[in-house]
């Protein structure tokens, strides 16, 4: 890595990085945020004792002084010492094991606080699937959060084990087949925050990416609102003629409905819902922008775009890439 490459991280030019547990944004965040610190501070102890003791035999059984040094002592037992250096780390786990179960139990209790909003979330290869059972909302790869309102995840994976992890808001949950973890947090900073699987889980591991939206109360109103609406579909008339139209007739004739969902269209859930798939900022388990040329490349070869990709390549031409791409773009 080059010098200018080296200055142009974020946290050489004194921004914060994009994923980071050194900057907390919900209750749950903070008692991590502060389990590190203590933790810190007790490896920082330990090694200044170290670093010291060390120093100081380095100077007093020098060979390279003047005077000849003193025969270090030689000892077969030291029932002081012995008990110093058992009693002492001993003393210190108890002092890290502490905060540590505290923040434990804190972070799954057994009951979700009152008025918390329950988020069920389904890892799957390589997406996240994301359900507000009160709200009747499913999405997928974005998560939506009003600040100031306790949130209880419910985690659980289709397939193979995955890890729920969103550095600012939280330590990560392992998700695993057939049971389901918990995660209680309180977000209080409105803002966009990065999330990742942290849990090796197959080929596109590194691609299984989330963001979670905390938005003002009246913002997250509005945002659940329209999620929970039907999709605009346009009709099929026996001619058709805009590109939206016949992108609308080829998704419901194709082999679209066989994986994803769509309000009034299709049921299925093997892939993402696209009810409302223009309203996300990203596609592919998160791993791309939502433009329309990403749209299209996804749809033209996925597993160039995602290796391991589990939707396969429908042998579309580029004709009907730009009618599913219309469509898909006016499912606001």
């Amino acid at each position: 890595m080059n010098l200018g490459a080296l200055l142009s991280l974020p946290g050489l030019r004194g921004e914060r990085p994009p994923m980071t547990t050194f900057a907390p944004q919900s209750d749950y965040a903070d008692w991590i945020h502060s389990l590190y610190l203590q933790v810190i501070g007790w490896d920082g102890l330990i090694l200044l004792i170290v670093i010291v003791a060390t120093l100081l035999a380095l100077l007093r059984y020098s060979t390279r002084s003047e005077r000849v040094p003193p025969e270090p002592p030689v000892h077969r037992d030291h029932l002081w010492l012995e008990v110093t250096w058992t009693v002492g780390p001993a003393l210190v786990l108890v002092a890290i094991a502490i905060p540590t179960i505290r923040t434990t139990f804190r972070s799954q209790p057994e009951v979700a606080p009152e008025g918390a909003l329950v988020v069920e979330v389904l890892a799957h290869q390589w997406w996240w699937e994301v359900s507000y059972p009160e709200l009747k909302v499913t999405t997928a790869n974005e998560i939506h959060l009003p600040v100031g309102r306790p949130v209880r995840f419910a985690l659980r994976s289709a397939d193979v084990i995955h890890s729920f992890w969103v550095p600012a808001l939280g330590g990560k949950r392992d998700v695993i087949p057939g049971h389901v973890n918990t995660i209680t947090a309180t977000p209080r900073t409105p803002g966009v925050y990065l999330g990742q699987c942290a849990e090796f889980c197959g080929l596109s591991h590194a691609n299984m990416r989330l963001r979670v939206f905390v938005e003002p109360p009246a913002t997250f109103a509005a945002w659940a609102a329209h999620q929970a609406a039907p999709a605009v579909v346009p009709g099929r008339p026996a001619s058709v003629t805009t590109p939206v139209e016949a992108g609308a007739q080829l998704f419901a004739t194709n082999l679209c409905v066989t994986c994803h969902a769509l309000n009034g269209v299709a049921t299925q859930r093997a892939g993402p819902d696209l009810t409302h798939f223009a309203s996300r900022t990203t596609l592919a388990g998160g791993v791309l922008e939502n433009t329309s040329a990403n749209v299209a490349a996804w749809l033209r070869d996925p597993e160039a775009m995602k290796p391991g990709a589990q939707m396969p390549g429908l042998g579309l031409t580029d004709g009907e890439i730009h009618n599913l791409v219309a469509y898909l773009e006016s499912l606001q």
